[in-house]
């Protein structure tokens, strides 16, 4: 009968809300796909949400959400909510026990709250890092409450239960680490390797995330007690296994060889392939174009721009982040770097073209002036072959060929070496 009670008020807050029934059991089936198990388990996982957040005693898992070199934007994507659903019921349920931006405590009450949850809750919280890890200065780049960042991280990650490295900047460093990257940004995967703190980290990169990312990975690991299925750069593998060229719906009009060259253009008009002017889908891993943003209402190229690759973040090098890879942006080439020179590919394309072209100028007017173009060469009015084979003579002339004795030669040269002899 209690357990009935609880659930019933769990529903009654849902109403109150705005969300159905159904809409929940829709959360939960969601929450079961993200997940990868069978949507048989849907009653389970129900089971398991309700008892989270509809427990009198507020047994929320608690949720650490430290900001780094950044500029809030991963956390300003993801608190951008129009209207109540299912997913925000649940995630209001987090207890998020810290957070610069979005806790009401500021100073040191909300410090204590944060070494009070590290402490308490050891094993059992999970930590969002938002932003690039600062190594200059020893750590010094970055203070937090008079602490270096890069301690602050460290006291946070060793007794998480997992750490998500929200958006691009704290995969591998982002804007942060772009040339000449004077503070060391790097990302939170290979800063705690450097420390040797070995917990799971889940990279989620963006610029920024995509708010419906951060929202599986919570339910997963929350729900589930389970760290989600993660490829080689420890991304979820559901969400950056395929490119954004693999679901783009302008897909077709590549295949057919129908490009934008040029903004403003008819051919922009109809909507055709932006790779001309940079768009950077092929070799970008995301789902973009599945997930969307705001409310699945539109995304990157469906509103008209070139996917600048801002998911692009290789974590076990700060050198590869996307700003580096991707500038400028409505370019087809990245930008080449020798020293504090940039140039593009094309450049340099066009400047060896033109070397080659003046050297080709450069030796006509040489020939011409020596006079070996005046006339040109002397050439053999008969080949040699032909003259001595007649017969099986392979050119064709105008004179009649006569033929040589083959031997003549060596007879002629034996009667001078005799004559030689003589003398």
């Amino acid at each position: 009968m209690e357990k009935e009670a609880t659930i019933s008020g769990f529903y009654e807050m849902l109403e109150a809300r705005g969300v159905t029934r159904r809409d929940f059991m829709k959360l939960c089936g969601a929450i079961a796909a993200a997940a990868g198990v069978s949507q048989l388990t849907i009653p389970q996982v129900a089971e398991a949400v309700e008892s989270l957040i509809g427990n009198a005693k507020g047994n929320l898992y608690p949720v650490i959400w430290i900001e780094a070199a950044s500029c809030t934007g991963c956390t300003e994507s993801f608190a951008q909510v129009d209207t109540p659903d299912a997913a925000t019921v649940v995630l209001e349920m987090i207890s998020l026990n810290y957070s610069e931006t979005l806790s009401a405590g500021a100073g040191f009450s909300l410090e204590e709250a944060k070494e009070q949850t590290i402490k308490e809750c050891a094993g059992k919280y999970i930590l969002v890092y938002e932003g690039a890890v600062l190594e200059g200065w020893e750590g010094q780049a970055l203070r937090v409450a008079d602490t270096p960042g890069t301690e602050t991280l460290i006291e946070a990650a060793e007794n998480a239960f997992a750490v998500v490295a929200l958006g691009s900047c704290a995969v591998n460093g982002g804007w942060m680490a772009a040339y000449p990257n004077p503070s060391q940004a790097c990302g939170v995967q290979q800063y705690l390797k450097k420390a040797g703190i070995d917990k799971p980290v889940i990279n989620i990169p963006g610029c920024p995330a995509n708010p419906e990312w951060l929202t599986t990975v919570l339910a997963q690991v929350i729900l589930m007690e389970q760290v989600p299925a993660l490829n080689d750069e420890n991304k979820p593998a559901l969400m950056f296994s395929q490119t954004v060229h693999d679901n783009c719906e302008r897909r077709g009009h590549f295949e057919n060889g129908e490009f934008v060259y040029e903004f403003g253009s008819e051919e922009e008009a109809l909507g055709y392939c932006l790779y001309p002017v940079g768009c950077r889908g092929p070799q970008t891993k995301s789902n973009c174009g599945i997930v969307r943003w705001n409310r699945r209402r539109s995304w990157c190229v469906e509103s008209g721009a070139p996917c600048i690759g801002c998911c692009e973040a290789n974590p076990s090098n700060s050198g590869q982040n996307w700003v580096e890879v991707n500038t400028p942006f409505f370019k087809r080439h990245r930008d080449l770097r020798i020293g504090d020179f940039v140039f593009q590919p094309g450049t340099v394309a066009l400047t060896l073209t033109g070397l080659v072209a003046a050297a080709l100028v450069i030796h006509g007017f040489g020939m011409k002036i020596s006079g070996r173009m005046d006339g040109g060469a002397d050439f053999e009015k008969v080949r040699k072959w032909d003259e001595k084979h007649p017969d099986r003579a392979i050119g064709h002339y105008d004179v009649v060929v006569e033929k040589v004795p083959e031997d003549s030669e060596d007879q002629e040269t034996k009667a001078e070496e005799t004559e030689g002899g003589k003398a």
